[in-house]
């Protein structure tokens, strides 16, 4: 167990439990500050929500979940199998208590108050990648908008009206209508059906998986040690540290701990005082070829599905299924995907897809991640991000390493205390 030997009043040592990109890029940042750094992890690297991502890195349309038109949204298909957003009949009260919490919270002042409180995040998250990508991440991020596509121009109202509603809530973000005249120039894949469409600018993507593995490599070659298959079960605070054990009865000890275990994050969290519930909304994702090149992102609001070009073909990724993380993949999930994408695109094999997958993305019920000091000294949390993790993880670690080793919170995490 490390005696208390702290610099410039930050701990020495920290353990990471959780090695996706929230996770390892508090490493990295941490490393920064001269940290000495051991992450572990339930399963490996990027074993959760950051492989299999829509790979967006879009502070334009970081837009919180608990829009209030979720919620109509929400009772209309709550229990359609085939729709975007679907919750099982189960009969679990705490899921239909955090789903009861998460309801009250979608107004249109909680709404503004989560997209207030993201506006540091957004602001400072593309350059926070480019202080990774600079310093030897050898996956590149990608310039392009992100264009959103629909049959007809009042189906793009609602996306207009909610990015207004982004601008006068104090987000810069710039959007441009378009024609299917236009859509047609730039996208070879988007059927002549689609009438109408919203380019948002000054938006990136990056291979999320690639990423992720390469921060990895980059916290290893730093220094650092990574312990695959290294469940937490428990966290205990000793006078001068913290020690972690796993299901198999291993320990690790250092001057701190940060629970960055993203949907996983509800069970651990209550042991570090954590009072916001957060749950796992699953996401499907799967690669198909492409007869032509895809030119950059391409949204599809209706339905709720992202695509972005990714190894010479397309990502696809959708859907918001509110189950436990850990259930198996439901093709059903998969086949509701392709069924509503179909009509939409061209070009596209569908039947020959592969990196069919499932992960969790941590949801909260007020829409603000958690992130800050928990219940007692020396412990951390980082996740909470729903949509946005791959986004925003760059610079919550940066800010939380910030927060680690000053002991002094910075002003743009006031708003994600883990204990509000």
């Amino acid at each position: 167990m490390p005696e208390l030997d702290r610099m410039d009043g930050g701990p020495r040592s920290v353990i990471v439990i959780g090695a996706g990109v929230v996770g390892l890029s508090t490493a990295w940042f941490l490393q920064e500050r001269g940290v000495r750094v051991t992450v572990v992890d339930r399963d490996g690297i990027a074993a959760g929500a950051s492989w299999g991502n829509a790979g967006w890195l879009s502070p334009g349309l970081a837009i919180p979940l608990n829009e209030p038109g979720v919620l109509r949204y929400g009772v209309r298909t709550l229990l359609d199998r085939q729709a975007p957003l679907h919750v099982p009949a189960t009969p679990d009260p705490r899921l239909w208590a955090f789903l009861a919490r998460f309801a009250a919270h979608c107004t249109g002042k909680s709404w503004r108050r989560a997209v207030q409180a993201n506006l540091p995040l957004n602001a400072e998250c593309l350059e926070a990648f480019d202080v990774l990508t600079a310093n030897g991440i050898d996956a590149p991020t990608i310039d392009a908008p992100i264009t959103a596509v629909f049959e007809t121009a009042q189906h793009a109202a609602g996306l207009l009206a909610e990015l207004r509603r982004m601008g006068e809530a104090g987000q810069e973000i710039s959007y441009t209508g378009l024609t299917g005249a236009d859509l047609a120039k730039r996208f070879p894949q988007v059927d002549a059906r689609n009438g109408a469409g919203v380019r948002i600018d000054g938006q990136r993507y990056v291979d999320p998986g690639r990423f992720v593995e390469s921060l990895a490599r980059s916290v290893v070659s730093r220094g650092a040690t990574i312990r695959h298959r290294f469940a937490v079960t428990s966290v205990r605070r000793h006078p001068h540290a913290v020690t972690v054990q796993s299901a198999a009865g291993r320990t690790l000890s250092a001057h701190a701990v940060v629970l960055a275990t993203g949907a996983w994050l509800g069970e651990l969290g209550k042991g570090f005082g954590v009072t916001v519930p957060v749950r796992a909304g699953r996401g499907y994702s799967f690669t198909v070829p492409t007869d032509r090149p895809v030119p950059g992102p391409i949204y599809l609001p209706d339905i709720r599905v992202a695509c972005t070009p990714y190894r010479s073909g397309l990502r696809v990724a959708g859907t918001m299924e509110f189950r436990k993380p850990d259930e198996p993949l439901d093709a059903a999930r998969v086949e509701a995907i392709v069924a509503s994408t179909r009509p939409l695109l061209k070009g596209i094999r569908w039947d020959e897809r592969t990196d069919v997958w499932v992960g969790s993305r941590p949801v909260t019920t007020d829409g603000r991640p958690v992130i800050g000091a928990a219940g007692a000294p020396g412990l951390f949390v980082a996740g909470g991000h729903g949509m946005w993790g791959l986004t925003h993880g760059p610079v919550t670690g940066r800010l939380l390493a910030e927060h680690i080793t000053t002991g002094k919170q910075p002003e743009a995490l006031r708003p994600f205390d883990p204990l509000r």
